[in-house]
């Protein structure tokens, strides 16, 4: 592991956006396909709500490959060091909460190939329609599938209350420490030094 950078590389700041918008979109995705996929659905419902979790298996593995690829990224390449001025408290929240997300956008994932690796259901995974993603071997088990469905939706809900946390400290640091640490990743926020 390297020295502590003095800001974010190109590449970190380009998986930290593209990984936010295919979570929150998987999110929005996950909440819709529960609706269409509803026992008193239509038959047209049920037809987009099967699209849209092939669209959500897919994003949700692609989150997992580039979270993997932005972790090891941070591990071997550091990050900017925390502003001087920031307290105890909020250093172990900063860390807790980046160290949360990494393992939300890891497990979420993971949870949900084991829901669909043992799934009785045997569904394929396509990944954008190109090829068909590999089950997990760990066999069909109800049991299993059912306890991987409830731990993905908690997740979810886990990395939602990160997100609000993750945010409102990003403004925090912007509106009322008038730090940098937002600018790291948006570097056109960047202040003008006197």
């Amino acid at each position: 592991m390297t020295a502590a950078r003095s800001s974010y590389s190109a590449a970190a700041i380009t998986l930290h956006w593209l990984i936010a918008l295919m979570i929150i979109g998987n999110f929005a995705g996950g909440l819709l396909m529960d609706d269409l996929l509803k026992p008193d659905a239509t038959a047209a419902q049920k037809q987009l709500g099967f699209a849209i979790v092939q669209l959500h298996k897919s994003f949700g593995l692609t989150v997992l490959v580039l979270s993997l690829l932005r972790l090891a990224l941070r591990l071997f390449a550091g990050t900017p060091p925390l502003p001087a001025h920031m307290t105890s408290i909020e250093r172990l929240l900063a860390k807790l909460t980046h160290w949360g997300f990494y393992a939300v956008m890891i497990l979420l994932p993971l949870s949900g190939w084991v829901m669909v690796s043992a799934s009785p259901l045997g569904f394929p995974t396509m990944w954008f329609g190109l090829f068909e993603w590999p089950h997990l071997p760990i066999g069909t088990s109800k049991a299993i599938s059912g306890g991987a469905s409830e731990a993905h939706e908690l997740l979810a809900w886990f990395g939602v209350a990160l997100f609000v946390l993750h945010v409102g400290g990003a403004l925090k640091h912007h509106f009322l420490d008038r730090d940098d640490v937002l600018a790291r990743m948006l570097p056109y926020l960047r202040r003008k030094q006197p």
